[in-house]
């Protein structure tokens, strides 16, 4: 299982693992900008700051597999 890892982030890092690195960036820039729009939106309640960060990860997290659902290797 390391081993897959390694060889993984070996190819990612000498840029021969995503098909389009465009695509991936475009999507994952998307996700981090809604995930800081909830964390603020969410910090504006009088509640703990736990609360905020739980909720905006929790729902980052759930679409992230609906934005890269096209997501190709080589």
């Amino acid at each position: 299982m390391l081993e897959l890892g390694w060889f993984s982030a070996k190819l990612f890092f000498k840029g021969k693992l995503l098909r389009d690195p465009i695509h991936f960036v475009q999507k994952t820039a998307i996700a981090t900008a809604i995930g800081s729009l909830l964390l603020v939106l969410f910090a504006q309640a009088d509640i703990p700051f736990c609360l905020p960060i739980t909720l905006s990860s929790l729902l980052t997290g759930l679409i992230m597999p609906f934005l890269l659902k096209d997501f190709k290797t080589k």
